[in-house]
């Protein structure tokens, strides 16, 4: 199962981190899964985090990409601006900013202004509405003191290159959580859109292997 940055349908029901995640492992239970690795993304991070803590039993693996335990100066004041702009009404600026924050800087010098801008007009139209709710939940979230609680296999993938959370948050969870693995993708925060083979090749070859 996969826990991604956009699963803003589960961010509308509610901003409480439990409860989200009581919501994940009943979405496992309506496909009939007893046991399952999970894969949080961003702020799919913390939420896949409690869930493992919370349901050791069934949570088997944990892969964690480009997240973090708890904001840092640099996530809340990029989290505030999300939301400002967001509530300015102007998609396309929004869209500009989150384009600067997910892509690397390799990324957007490769990226033709053409190309560029038709992209960031593209994002603008499928801002969703749970926005407010998704960066007011950056912004509080904080689950440092279920770190050494995690009993399972984890991977860390760290994006090196990321604007967004910095790799010193993805550092801290490798740290942190017993018996972690850290691994580094020299991306900005989208490694599936950057380096998609690379990141895929990392969880694949963790799960084959992963005693979980």
């Amino acid at each position: 199962m996969r826990v991604e940055d956009s699963d803003f349908s589960l961010l509308r029901m509610t901003c409480n981190c439990i409860e989200v995640a009581v919501c994940l492992v009943a979405a496992a239970d309506a496909e009939g899964l007893d046991t399952f690795a999970l894969a949080g993304f961003s702020l799919g991070g913390p939420i896949a985090i409690r869930a493992a803590v919370r349901h050791p039993r069934r949570v088997k693996a944990l892969i964690l990409t480009a997240t973090f335990a708890h904001r840092d100066a640099r996530l809340d004041l990029a989290a505030r601006l999300w939301g400002e702009l967001y509530e300015s009404g102007d998609r396309e600026r929004l869209a500009a900013f989150l384009s600067l924050v997910a892509f690397s800087s390799e990324a957007l010098e490769a990226t033709p202004p053409d190309a560029l801008q038709a992209g960031i007009e593209a994002l603008s139209a499928i801002i969703p509405p749970g926005t407010p709710e998704h960066v007011e939940l950056v912004r509080r979230i904080d689950v440092r003191e279920d770190l050494r609680h995690i009993a399972v296999p984890t991977l860390v993938i760290s994006t090196a290159e990321d604007p967004l959370v910095s790799p010193s948050l993805h550092r801290y969870l490798a740290e942190h959580i017993p018996g972690a693995r850290l691994a580094t993708l020299q991306t900005g925060h989208l490694p599936f859109a950057e380096r998609p083979a690379e990141w895929l090749g990392l969880i694949t070859d963790f799960l084959a292997t992963s005693s979980g």
